[in-house]
C-alpha cells in the first residue's frame, strides 16, 4: 500500500514514520519539507491511501475528494463534523468501498486493551462512577500556534480522546453530558476543562488540561464489587493497571499490579489495524464520529 501523508505536523511526522515503507509522498501547504502543497497536485496513480492530519475544518473536503478517487483515508481525531456530513461520508465511502476511519491512537494502549477484557470477563458488577484525567503541558505550543488556539481547544483536542475510551471500555454512547467548568488560563481558547455526565445509574467526569506540567493520564473505574485504575501511558511511562476487589464489609481491598515499562506501541498497531481493515474490506460507521460530535457541539453551543 502506497500511503500520502496530508498535513505535515507533529501529528503528519508521526504518521509518516510509521507508515514505514508505504510512505509515498507528503503534502502541506506551508512546510517547506512536504512533496507538495495540495492533495491535488499529487498523481492519482502515486498512492492508496491517505493519512490526513489537517484542522478540523479542512478534513471534509479532502475526505470526499479522497471518496471520489477510492483513496482510503486515516484520519486524526476529532472528527467533528454535522451529522448530515458524517452520513453523507458514510453513503460514498458504501458506494465506493472505500475506507474512512477516526484514528484514536489510545485504543492500542496496551493496558486499555487488557481493561477492555477485564470488564467483559471479571465480574466487577454495576458501574458507580468513571473519572478520568487527561493533561500535558502544551498551553505555550498552542498559544504560539495560528490555527490551534481557537474554537474549542482542549476540549475537542483531548475529550475527544476521553469520551472514545470510555466507548471502546464499555462499548456505551450516554448523552448529557454538561460543561461544569472551562479556563482560559492562558489561552484565547480553552486550556482546562471538566465535562459530566450524571444519572441515576452512573456518574461520568471526564477532565482535560493543557496546564499539566507533568504529563499525566489516570483512569479511576469504581464498580459494585471492586475498582479498576490506569495510572499513565506507555509514552509516558511506566504505565500500571491496578484490580482492586472489594473486601466486604468493608476492609483494605485484595490489590493486583500490573506494571508496563516499554515503548509507545500505539502509533504502529494503528496504522497495522488500518492496513487490515482495508485488507478485509472492513467500513466502521461513522456511530461513534456522531456521537462524539454530538456532544462536543453541543458542548460549544452550552
Amino acid at each position: 500500500m502506497k500511503t500520502l501523508i496530508v498535513g505535515l505536523g507533529i501529528q503528519g511526522e508521526k504518521r509518516k514514520k510509521f507508515s514505514g515503507n508505504d510512505f509515498a509522498f507528503s503534502v502541506d501547504p506551508l512546510n517547506k519539507s512536504a512533496d507538495f502543497r495540495s492533495i491535488q497536485q499529487v498523481p492519482l496513480s502515486e498512492y492508496d491511501a491517505v493519512c490526513l492530519c489537517v484542522p478540523n475544518s479542512q478534513k471534509k473536503k479532502i475526505i470526499n475528494y479522497c471518496l471520489e478517487n477510492q483513496k482510503h483515508v486515516l484520519v486524526e481525531k476529532p472528527l467533528l463534523l454535522k451529522e448530515k456530513d458524517l452520513d453523507d461520508i458514510q453513503k460514498k465511502s458504501i458506494q465506493k468501498n472505500t475506507l474512512v476511519y477516526s484514528a484514536y491512537n489510545h485504543r492500542f494502549e496496551p493496558h486499555f486493551k487488557t481493561l477492555k477484557k477485564i470488564i467483559a470477563n471479571e465480574d466487577f458488577g454495576k458501574l458507580y462512577s468513571c473519572r478520568m484525567f487527561y493533561g500535558n503541558g502544551t498551553a505555550k505550543l498552542v498559544k504560539d500556534n495560528n490555527w490551534k488556539d481557537k474554537g474549542m481547544g482542549v476540549i475537542s483536542d483531548l475529550s475527544s480522546h476521553l469520551l472514545d475510551s470510555y466507548n471502546f471500555f464499555f462499548n456505551e454512547t450516554p448523552s448529557n453530558f454538561k460543561l461544569i467548568s472551562s479556563m482560559k488560563f492562558e489561552n484565547k481558547s480553552p486550556d482546562h476543562a471538566i465535562i459530566v455526565h450524571k444519572s441515576n445509574k452512573k456518574l461520568i467526569q471526564l477532565e482535560v488540561s493543557l496546564c499539566m506540567w507533568k504529563n499525566s493520564f489516570n483512569c479511576d473505574l469504581i464498580f459494585q464489587n471492586g475498582s479498576i485504575h490506569i495510572n499513565s501511558l506507555c509514552k509516558w511511562g511506566p504505565s500500571t493497571l491496578t484490580k482492586r476487589y472489594r473486601v466486604l464489609p468493608s476492609g483494605y481491598p485484595k490489590e493486583k499490579i500490573k506494571i508496563m515499562n516499554m515503548k509507545d506501541p500505539t502509533w504502529s498497531l494503528e496504522y497495522a489495524h488500518f492496513k487490515n481493515l482495508i485488507k478485509k474490506s472492513i467500513l466502521p460507521d461513522q456511530k461513534k464520529d456522531k456521537w462524539i460530535s454530538k456532544i462536543l457541539n453541543n458542548l460549544n453551543e452550552s
